[in-house]
């Protein structure tokens, strides 16, 4: 019986480097050791000038297709999870459609911010199922350092560039995308906030801009901080009991990679090994849809995930919103 599988995932990250070093060089206030010790970031990646989130999802994109074998010409739908959209219209998703030159591909994008991906992998498990589409491109693609305000060290030591990609399919041979599981809370929607450039804010305006309304706002860390761990705890619990899986059977844990600290309290509370965990953060920072994305391409390519291991993907993010995947590789 056929069950839906990933064919092929890929990855892209800018080349330009900025360190925590560099950020003190900028005025920041701030140290190397502050910013590690709160958050595991030593380093993230900044997209150039004229480099937009529809640019790194190509070059992710062209990596997935080449490990699926396959040609942007055999896709019949092309998704993109981002807040950080070229523009507000048209998607991402049509830029990237337009870059890979796959005009038979019916295109959209999936708003979810960190859990961007497992909702649109989610999509992607639904479209696949009913037979409505037959090969599928989910792309999460990301330039979050346009979104903040360099001035302020709670949020721009955090986040990073770049975009991570997967193409699927049914059949019955590679890995199997085994279940997924999404949630929101609409309510608590204000904690992270992004508040420029939606109709709340319209027209941009010397006001707006000034009131900091068009960049990312993190409110009440500490109380998020605990919220996410509580939910990407429900969410590796969620998809081990949907699969009668024993947690301690799974293989690798692939979370949105939002905080080290979050890591060893997940870790602590379902007794895993932190060996179990695959970390990009430090390197990467907060690539918000694409941390996932990019770390589990990595995780493949460097052959740390072997053929039949168990992989967990849980995700939290504004909105608020969270979730898993579980995957048979």
């Amino acid at each position: 019986m056929d069950t839906v599988r990933i064919l092929g995932t890929g990855s892209y990250v800018p080349p330009k480097v900025l360190t925590n070093f560099d950020l003190q060089k900028m005025g920041l206030d701030t140290t190397d050791e502050w910013i590690v010790q709160r958050t595991g970031v030593c380093e993230r990646r900044i997209a150039d000038p004229g480099v937009n989130t529809s640019d790194l999802g190509y070059k992710a994109s062209l990596k997935a297709l080449e490990a699926a074998g396959l040609t942007a010409k055999d896709l019949d739908l092309i998704m993109v999870a981002t807040i950080t959209p070229d523009t507000c219209c048209p998607s991402a998703a049509n830029w990237l459609q337009a870059s890979l030159d796959a005009p038979q591909a019916v295109t959209f994008d999936v708003a979810a911010a960190c859990s961007g991906f497992i909702f649109a992998l989610n999509v992607a498990e639904q479209y696949l199922k009913t037979g409505a589409s037959n090969y599928i491109l989910v792309v999460a693609s990301e330039v979050m350092t346009r979104t903040l305000d360099w001035t302020d060290r709670t949020t721009c030591i955090l986040w990073g560039d770049g975009a991570g990609a997967a193409i699927l399919a049914m059949g019955q041979e590679g890995p199997e995308l085994l279940s997924t599981h999404l949630h929101t809370d609409g309510a608590s929607g204000q904690d992270l906030l992004l508040p420029g450039g939606g109709s709340r804010t319209t027209p941009i305006s010397h006001e707006s801009v000034d009131k900091g309304l068009h960049t990312l706002n993190l409110i009440e860390a500490n109380s998020s901080f605990r919220v996410a761990v509580r939910h990407f705890i429900e969410s590796i619990k969620e998809a081990a009991q949907f699969n009668t899986v024993p947690i301690e059977d799974i293989d690798w844990f692939i979370p949105h990679q939002a905080n080290f600290r979050m890591f060893q309290s997940m870790a602590k509370t379902l007794k895993i090994p932190m060996e179990k965990f695959y970390v990009t953060l430090h390197k990467y920072g907060n690539i918000s849809s694409a941390s996932c994305a990019i770390a589990l391409d990595e995780a493949v390519r460097d052959g740390s995930i072997k053929k039949r291991d168990l992989v967990c993907l849980p995700v939290f993010g504004g909105g608020l919103t969270w979730g898993s995947a579980l995957i048979r590789w």
